[in-house]
């Protein structure tokens, strides 16, 4: 029974395009891969990648002038990247991103048939395009994922501990609860979003259409409440399934989100380069500061594990030893003008003693007289 209700979820699942929206053709002058009925952008590339899994999907990423996240975007389960071409284009240029979109296997010209576990395949070897291909790195990533594609982002944001966000788009709980209402997840379900949500780190955007006959919003609103890091969410009043791109508040609402995670990116990276920064300047200090001996008796030299703290006590010993220097120097000034004082007192005696024999010696000369 659960086999046959897994086989049954699947196929309700996938809907790929028949036939596929494209074809694939390789341009003779320079050996690209290039998407027919589609004119070539220089910012574009079409490209094939072998999965885990034996199948080769095909991909396509959009480059953006100074783009500092990339997209990497999984669609929903009735379409394919011809059909997402153009929308992926003007997400690139609207939101200021790289994008990298993709087809599952068994969908567009990618090899293979759809499956679950063939999609998870499908996202890790996107994904490794992005690390090894165009030098993308976790913490720029964002992953999107549109109703089905749910299901593929999540399971590979679960897995990824220092994403910088995710989209969720019309998204599912799980296969099973699309059809039925389960209460409970059972071993034959697929795309088990509801327990795996709660493993994502990095902030999450949900997206979801009130009247949603395809999935209902509540399966947005439940995985939203599931977030770890939860974003404000959009509810679209009267959206469905598939026109949720058409209304404004959709780019609008996307747009300040990415912007509000890449500042709050920059400000890690730069409170990071701040204190590595400090941490450095306090070891040169430490370099050119040889060990010595406090010049307060009562207080023992110690290791500090607060750093601040340590800083504060090299200041407290620099204080104190400039006070030190000036009190030395002080007793020294005063010491030159006591010898200085007992000189002149030497010399006045000495005098005293002079002018005494004299007159001593004038008293003797009258007495002989």
């Amino acid at each position: 029974m659960g086999g046959v209700t897994s086989s049954m979820a699947a196929k309700l699942a996938f809907f790929p395009p028949n036939p596929p929206s494209y074809k694939l053709i390789k341009d003779d002058a320079t050996g690209l891969l290039l998407l027919e009925h589609f004119s070539h952008r220089e910012n574009v590339d079409v490209l094939r990648l072998p999965t885990r899994r034996g199948t080769e999907i095909v991909a396509v990423y959009v480059r953006y002038p100074m783009a500092t996240s990339t997209l990497l975007y999984s669609h929903g389960n009735a379409a394919d990247i011809g059909q997402m071409y153009e929308l992926f284009i003007e997400l690139s240029i609207h939101l200021r991103v790289n994008l990298m979109g993709y087809d599952y296997s068994g969908y567009g010209q990618s090899s293979g048939k759809p499956s679950e576990h063939n999609t998870y395949a499908d996202i890790e070897a996107a994904y490794k395009c992005l690390e090894e291909s165009y030098g993308a790195k976790q913490e720029n990533i964002i992953l999107y994922g549109q109703s089905v594609g749910s299901g593929p982002t999540v399971d590979l944001a679960a897995r990824l501990p220092r994403l910088r966000a995710v989209v969720l788009h019309s998204p599912i709980l799980s296969g099973l609860r699309v059809m039925y209402p389960v209460k409970r997840s059972y071993w034959f379900d697929i795309y088990k979003n509801i327990d795996k949500i709660p493993l994502v780190k990095c902030p999450t955007l949900v997206i979801h259409g009130t009247a949603d006959e395809v999935v209902d919003c509540c399966h947005g609103k439940q995985l939203w409440e599931l977030c770890q890091e939860k974003y404000e969410p959009l509810w679209l009043k009267g959206g469905n399934h598939c026109n949720l791109e058409m209304y404004p508040e959709y780019l609008r609402h996307l747009r300040k989100f990415i912007s509000t995670v890449e500042r709050s990116a920059y400000r890690r990276n730069a409170g990071r380069r701040s204190v590595d920064g400090f941490e450095q300047a306090r070891r040169s200090s430490d370099c050119l500061e040889g060990p010595r001996k406090s010049t307060d008796r009562r207080e023992k030299p110690r290791k500090s594990t607060d750093r601040p703290e340590r800083l504060r006590f090299h200041e407290f010993k620099f204080t104190h030893t400039d006070k030190a220097e000036k009190l030395k120097v002080s007793f020294e000034h005063m010491e030159r003008s006591r010898r200085s004082v007992e000189y002149c007192d030497k010399s006045r005696k000495s005098m005293d003693l002079q002018l005494e024999k004299a007159r001593k010696s004038v008293d003797w000369v009258d007495r002989i007289r």
